[in-house]
């Protein structure tokens, strides 16, 4: 039985060890290449973050409030991947309308939404708390 369980994980399609490692990173910039082809949002999102990033240097109180600034952009960069490979996979299955496929197509666009909407609120407080304390100072 051991013997049957090493067999299936050495015979896997992106091998074993450091290989494998070097493979499924190769997969996963091809992931990301495919985002930015394919999907609008995604180009959008990640547009937004590159112009916010510099802007969380700035705002950030300490490292930990940097680290949640920049993650929170992460999150919905995260949130829109899984979200547009899980329509690609329900569109590959079929274009008619499925209740289930509706349904989970549904509950990927409210991941992306809760990512966004944290997003907002996180960073909200950030930039009113930065000119709170400016006025403060004046």
């Amino acid at each position: 039985m051991n013997t049957i369980k090493q067999q299936n994980s050495v015979n896997k399609p992106n091998g074993a060890g450091l290989g494998r490692i070097f493979k499924a990173t190769h997969c996963s910039f091809k992931g990301l290449s495919a985002a930015w082809q394919y999907e609008s949002a995604f180009r959008q999102e990640l547009t937004l973050a590159i112009i916010l990033l510099p802007f969380a240097f700035i705002l950030a109180s300490s490292n930990h409030h940097l680290l949640m600034l920049i993650s929170c952009l992460t999150l919905i960069l995260f949130a829109e991947i899984i979200n547009s490979a899980l329509e690609a996979l329900a569109d590959a299955i079929t274009l008619e309308h499925h209740t289930l496929i509706g349904r989970a197509k549904d509950m990927g666009s409210a991941a992306v939404f809760i990512a966004l909407s944290l997003t907002a609120i996180v960073w909200g407080q950030a930039i009113y708390q930065y000119f709170f304390d400016i006025f403060v100072l004046i």
